[in-house]
């Protein structure tokens, strides 16, 4: 039996564990449905190649961890798995999994696609947990009241590179984004980060996508000739910025920059909600649990399933029901609260229903820092100092 296959029937047999855990007959069952989409396997580096169980893997060890509670408060709690094929529908999978009796959806999915399931689930009562798609949007014109959200905005995330550069005293920024509309709306939030906390962008500039593999042809193409014209006569700088969300070139830059400069956001040194080598605040628990059940790291994706599991674990337990409505009114209120691993308890902003977090900044290999920062304050929590806060929100919940 190949390593694939063996991990495949370690992957069936913890869900099949999950999908009929053992409960008394006046116990309380709650299931949950995972809807993910099949990530591009076209990335920079063959070590980010997506798992074939990449966030499925994350709400099956939350859901463990929610019967490990569940056993001594009369619950359980089971995870479906709804896998899209590249084409398929989302709304009806995500139909077939409130008609199987998973009203609570864990969801990763492009934003568009979300909005389409929001939509048409909610005449049937769902409640939805975002955990990829980071546009603002979501959070804040296009709010809606069915959709918690647990993945950090790209303002979250570039608001904790912010606070880490501007502390650093690094506040001349070179902006390099890529050519696709997700790239500027990712170079816009560091535009905002920077305008915030009183960094400047002293030039931008524009890496074309040619559209060839993305590693077979990375050689002195993509490298040595076409990275150092890109960064050179720029005006003086302290760190160079990558807005690259459609991965094509960030990964590049570092050591390849024409001036010896740090580099910082898609490559280099990366804003994260999680990162598979993090460590502190008991997370190697966490990351060795997960390691010996899927044989790999944690990653965000995974980490941000597990707390929407956990959420829905942590909600149902104190409030002894799994109703949708009732859960978005506990998750959303003043008394929850939820541990994750990053050194304070996680809440939820009731005006767009944003989780809040710390943001990592790793390297790849380890944590270099979190933020918020040191000597970033907010009135109510500074954890609130990363994203969009109340007095800016546009989101009307409907």
């Amino acid at each position: 039996m190949t390593a694939r296959m063996t991990k495949r029937c370690a992957i069936g047999a913890l869900i099949a564990a999950l999908s009929l855990p053992p409960a008394s007959a006046d116990s309380l069952r709650v299931k949950f449905g995972v809807l993910r989409q099949t990530h591009s396997s076209e990335t920079l580096s063959i070590l980010d190649l997506p798992a074939e169980d990449d966030t499925l893997a994350g709400a099956l060890v939350g859901a463990e961890d929610d019967n490990t509670t569940g056993r001594f408060t009369g619950q359980s709690f089971a995870a479906a798995d709804a896998k899209l094929a590249p084409g398929e529908d989302a709304v009806a999978a995500a139909t077939r999994l409130v008609d199987e009796g998973a009203s609570l959806l864990i969801v990763d999915l492009p934003a568009e696609e979300l909005l389409r399931v929001s939509d048409a689930l909610k005449p049937r009562g769902a409640l939805l947990f975002n955990v990829s798609a980071p546009d603002d949007s979501l959070r804040e014109e296009s709010c809606r009241a069915n959709v918690i959200h647990v993945a950090p905005t790209r303002s979250m995330l570039a608001d904790g590179l912010a606070q880490y550069l501007v502390w650093k005293q690094w506040r001349r920024w070179l902006l390099i984004k890529g050519s696709h509309p997700a790239d500027e709306r990712l170079a816009a939030a560091y535009r905002a980060s920077a305008k915030k906390f009183g960094a400047r962008i002293v030039d931008e500039r524009v890496y074309v996508d040619t559209e060839g593999g993305r590693r077979s042809d990375s050689g002195s193409v993509q490298t040595q000739r076409l990275i150092p014209p890109l960064t050179q006569n720029a005006p003086a700088y302290d760190v160079l910025i990558a807005a690259d969300e459609s991965e094509v070139f960030g990964e590049y830059l570092p050591y390849r920059s024409f001036d010896p400069r740090p580099v910082a956001g898609s490559g280099g040194l990366r804003p994260a909600s999680w990162d598979a080598a993090h460590e502190q605040w008991g997370a190697t628990q966490l990351q060795n649990r997960f390691f010996r059940q899927f044989r790999r790291g944690m990653n965000a994706r995974d980490h941000q399933a597990w707390i929407a599991a956990r959420m829905i674990g942590e909600a149902t337990t104190r409030i002894g029901s799994a109703e949708p409505t009732a859960l978005r009114g506990f998750l959303t209120g003043p008394e929850f609260s939820i541990a994750a691993f990053k050194g304070v308890r996680l809440s939820v902003r009731p005006w767009n229903q944003q989780l809040r977090q710390p943001i990592l900044l790793t390297d790849g290999r380890m944590t270099v820092s979190v933020s918020p920062q040191e000597g970033f304050l907010h009135q109510t929590t500074e954890l609130d100092t990363l994203g969009v806060d109340k007095p800016e929100t546009k989101c009307r919940l409907q």
